[in-house]
C-alpha cells in the first residue's frame, strides 16, 4: 500500500525549534557527538566478563545531516498537530487525574525492575540529545491502511533506546470507558485502585505513533522489532521502547501491545 509522507517542509526551522522547545544553537550544527565519543568520555573500568553478563541499553545515533533531522522532527510535528496534540517528552500529571505521588514503583505487584546506573546515564544522554534537536533517526509517515506509523530513517542497532512512552498519567479506574486507543499500562498495583495508565490523547511524543503487531498471525509476530519495557527510575514507573534487533533504514517499527496484559484486540492489525 503506498504511503503518504506529511509535508514537513511546511514547518519552518523556526517553527520546529519553537514546537519542540529546542535549544537553538545546536540544531544548526552539522555534526552531532557520536554515541561512541560519549561512551569514551564516560567509560569506566570493568572486567570483560562483567560487561557480557547483562545487555545494556544503547543511545540512539542521530542523523548527522541537519536538514534530515529537521525533516524527521517536521514529520512528528505534523502528526501531533493533525491529532491536536502537544509535544511532551515528560509524563504529565494534570489536575483531576493521578498526582505524581501516585506513581510509586513499590506499588507494582511482584515488584518492578530498577533501571541500572549505566542505563540511566544512557537515558539521560538521549534526553539531552533530544533537547538539542538531535532526535532519534525516525520519521512519521501516513499510510492509508495503517494510519500514522513510524519508519527508521537510519540504521538502528539492537538494544537501542527508541523513546519513552509519554502522556497524561491517570488511574486505570478513571479510564475504563475511555475510547483512546493508545493507552499504555504504567503501574499494575497490588491494590487495583492504585494502578496507572499513560494517556497520550492530548500530549505525547513519537512513541504515540509506533504501531503494534497482530498477535494472532505468524506474519504479524515476525514484524516485531521493538519491545515495551517498564522500569523503576528513582522510585517512579517509566515505560521505554527498545529495539529488539537491528533495524534497517526504511523499516517500520512495531512492538507487541500485549506485552504485559492480553487485553488489546489486535486481530484487525495488518
Amino acid at each position: 500500500m503506498p504511503q503518504v509522507l506529511w509535508p514537513e517542509t511546511c514547518f519552518s526551522q523556526r517553527k520546529i525549534i519553537d514546537f519542540f522547545k529546542i535549544k537553538k544553537p545546536n540544531l544548526t550544527e552539522e555534526k552531532c557527538d557520536s554515541p561512541q565519543d560519549t561512551r569514551k568520555r564516560r567509560r569506566r573500568s570493568a572486567s570483560l566478563v562483567l560487561q557480557k553478563k547483562r545487555r545494556r541499553l544503547l543511545p540512539f545515533t542521530p542523523s548527522e545531516d541537519r536538514s534530515q533531522r529537521l525533516r524527521q522532527m517536521g514529520s512528528l510535528a505534523h502528526a501531533l498537530t493533525a491529532l491536536q496534540m502537544e509535544f511532551s517528552d515528560d509524563l504529565t500529571y494534570m489536575p483531576g487525574m493521578a498526582p505524581r505521588s501516585a506513581n510509586q514503583a513499590e506499588f507494582e505487584e511482584g515488584g518492578m525492575q530498577v533501571l541500572s546506573k549505566e542505563d540511566t546515564e544512557t537515558l539521560e544522554q538521549c534526553r539531552a540529545m533530544c533537547k538539542r534537536g538531535e532526535c532519534p533517526p525516525l520519521v512519521v509517515v501516513y499510510d492509508s491502511c495503517e494510519g500514522f506509523t513510524v519508519e527508521a530513517d537510519g540504521q538502528i542497532k539492537d538494544m537501542t533506546f527508541i523513546a519513552e512512552y509519554i502522556g497524561d498519567v491517570d488511574f486505570i479506574r478513571n479510564r475504563e470507558h475511555d475510547d483512546c486507543d493508545s493507552m499504555m499500562t504504567l503501574l499494575l498495583a497490588t491494590d487495583p485502585s492504585k494502578s496507572l495508565v499513560i494517556c497520550p490523547d492530548k500530549r505525547g511524543n513519537i512513541a504515540r505513533f509506533i504501531n503494534g503487531i497482530n498477535n494472532y498471525t505468524p506474519e504479524g509476530r515476525k514484524k516485531q522489532n521493538c519491545k515495551c519495557v517498564r522500569y523503576s527510575v528513582n522510585g517512579e514507573c517509566r515505560v521505554f521502547l527498545v529495539a529488539t534487533r537491528d533495524i534497517a533504514k526504511g523499516e517500520r517499527l512495531y512492538y507487541d501491545y500485549n506485552g504485559y496484559e492480553q487485553e488489546y484486540p489486535t486481530h484487525h492489525f495488518v
